[in-house]
């Protein structure tokens, strides 16, 4: 009895020692282990299937923490307006990003996820978050520190939701404004945009000094995995057709497009996403030279690299046709993670029998895999994987709204005010008898915030969310005696017979996103010109034009006293009557040519064509009048 007791004994004692062993062994979960060992010891203990999980993103839509577990998926989304509930608030998306990831980390090796979301002006798809002006309202500011404090304030409303990863900045260089996603681009000047990914270290966090160029850097709870987009050439496109193919040479390319990305490499961007345009007709999704060749062994990015949403399916003339190839093709070309937003058991099987069958490297899925892992590591995911509610009171602050209240004050362009510089029009006196305000856009706050907002193709209306139109602006603005009139469209009797002072005009494009925003006329939607003609022939006006990008303005130049391009400014229209009204001065610069007629594109700076109605960089000042 007493041998079988120690017999016993030994045995516990036995397995204890295994048990304590093999925790030592756990490198990874071990925060003091360097960063490439962590690295080594997960991957080295990873079956197939949990390597291609890591490789997955879907969208929030077709997930589950079940199907999570399942799966060993490696990221989640949310596309476009893809919310947990209408009107959702902070917390509701921390407790289903936070369901999400207990079903990773209830796996064998409990490899958290990280969430990504469209962050691409303020945290656009979640409700009462504060919507900056798109990426060519800051261009225009010229200010590389504000825009890095936009990226610090983005950073904290998207974690305030419990989402890590923002799908930002776009560095497109838009070079024809006919292209649907010109307003996600800062400027048709490279060295514009390359100063803009200031914001890059606003949303992750400045590297360390000494950091080795092109190492991923994510400092801690407060920040975001950043991603710039969408590589390489997306702006150039033939006549500015969204997803179409840019003809340049090699030389075009790496002086035009490319240089925000050495910059964006050298501040530590953690992703850079594939862009579904083509450059001389190949598939940047499947351009293995540029992916592979350039951004990972010539610039030595050692990020991730992400497709767009589907963007492998696009591989093919028609989408979907062999999806086989485009898995093979995509893979090869060096992208590690694939947006399979809906489809993700195909995606996954294909590419598990492609291993097996040895036309794609395991060594291609443990560099994919390296990558992925290196940016959960370095960016503390392993150590805190879920959300608390500590950060949501940072959703639409105070403090984030005058933020973006100050940027769209130096984002507006003055581009005429009267007839000559000895009799300006703006500022304009708060104190008048009676004031028109008219148009579309005046009172539209989803209009003034454009796409990316709220949903994929942007909303109309006023309850859509939180912020200030232009309309209740110039009523918080004006003084308490002045009448303020508001008439969508009047016509010219009207405007003749109501004895105004003056007339603000606010009309515009109406929100759009990608495709759907590709316009080859790029007029004013009606009836915008008639009420500039009806306003502005009957009284003294500003028109304010609400925009992605130039538009046709030329035919109503003559009719209009004073012209500000406010862009797409967001949810705080209180930054544009704070100029209007002279509390602070003009100082916007046009980030892009504003051209005469659509016939003349494409035009940028520097072509010899170049024959502007407004010059790249124009753009009148006035100085602040507190008297007023």
């Amino acid at each position: 009895m007493a041998k079988v007791s120690i017999f016993l004994v030994g045995l516990m004692l036995l397995q204890c020692w295994v048990a304590m062993t093999d925790a030592e062994h756990l490198k990874y979960k071990d925060p003091k282990q360097p960063l490439n060992t962590r690295i080594k010891d997960l991957l080295n203990r990873m079956t197939l299937e949990e390597k291609i999980g890591q490789m997955v993103q879907i969208d929030r839509s077709v997930a589950s923490a079940d199907v999570v577990n399942k799966y060993f998926i490696g990221s989640l989304l949310s596309g476009g307006g893809s919310v947990p509930k209408p009107q959702a608030s902070a917390e509701d998306w921390i407790n289903m990003v936070n369901s999400f990831q207990k079903g990773a980390l209830s796996t064998r090796l409990g490899i958290p996820i990280f969430y990504g979301i469209d962050a691409v002006h303020g945290n656009n798809n979640v409700y009462k978050a504060t919507i900056f002006p798109h990426n060519v309202g800051l261009g225009a500011t010229r200010n590389p520190a504000l825009v890095r404090k936009i990226g610090e304030a983005t950073a904290l409303e998207v974690r305030a939701t419990g989402i890590q990863y923002a799908f930002a900045p776009c560095i497109a260089v838009c070079r024809d404004p006919r292209w649907g996603r010109c307003y996600e681009s800062y400027s048709e000047d490279h060295k514009v945009v390359q100063a803009m990914t200031e914001i890059i270290p606003g949303l992750q966090g400045d590297i360390p000094a000494n950091s080795p160029k092109g190492v991923p850097f994510v400092g801690g709870k407060k920040k975001v995995i950043a991603c710039a987009k969408h590589y390489v050439g997306d702006g150039g496109t033939v006549r500015g057709i969204n997803e179409n193919n840019t003809v340049i040479d090699r030389h075009g390319l790496l002086s035009i497009h490319m240089p925000a990305y050495y910059n964006s490499i050298i501040k530590g961007v953690s992703s850079i996403m594939i862009s579904y345009s083509s450059l001389n007709s190949k598939r940047m999704h499947a351009n293995h030279e540029l992916v592979t060749g350039f951004l990972k062994n010539e610039l030595n990015f050692r990020g991730f690299v992400i497709s767009d949403w589907q963007g492998i399916d696009r591989i093919t003339p028609s989408p979907h046709a062999n999806y086989t190839y485009s898995i093979q093709a995509g893979i090869n070309a060096g992208i590690d993670m694939v947006m399979v937003p809906l489809n993700y058991t195909e995606f996954i099987d294909g590419l598990t029998l492609l291993v097996k069958n040895k036309d794609i490297p395991i060594s291609r899925i443990d560099d994919a895999v390296r990558r992925i892992l290196r940016v959960k590591f370095v960016m503390g995911l392993f150590e805190d994987p879920l959300a608390d509610y500590s950060l949501v009171h940072e959703l639409g602050s105070t403090e984030h709204r005058q933020l973006a209240r100050e940027a769209v004050r130096k984002s507006l362009v003055l581009l005429k005010n009267g007839e000559n510089a000895d009799k300006p029009l703006l500022p304009l006196p708060k104190k008048a008898k009676k004031i028109l305000v008219a148009g579309s856009h005046a009172n539209n706050l989803g209009y003034q915030s454009g796409g990316w907002t709220i949903e994929w193709q942007g909303v109309s209306g006023n309850n859509v969310t939180s912020g200030t139109t232009i309309l209740s602006a110039i009523k918080n603005t004006v003084d308490k005696n002045t009448e303020v009139v508001y008439k969508e469209n009047p016509d010219l009797n009207y405007v003749k017979s109501n004895n105004f002072s003056y007339a603000i005009v606010v009309v515009g494009e109406l929100p759009y996103a990608e495709t759907k925003g590709d316009s080859l006329n790029l007029t004013i939607p009606a009836p915008g010109p008639d009420t500039i003609t009806n306003v502005c022939g009957g009284v003294k006006c500003v028109t304010v034009i609400i925009s992605g990008r130039p538009v046709v303005i030329q035919p109503y130049l003559q009719t209009i006293e004073a012209l500000v391009a406010a862009w797409l400014p967001g949810s705080e229209g209180q930054g544009v009557a704070d100029v209007l009204f002279g509390d602070y001065g003009f100082s916007g610069k046009l980030p892009r040519t504003w051209f005469k007629t659509v016939d003349q594109l494409p035009m940028n700076v520097g072509d010899p064509h170049y024959d502007p109605l407004f010059p790249f960089g124009f753009g009148l000042e006035t100085k602040p009048n507190k008297a007023i």
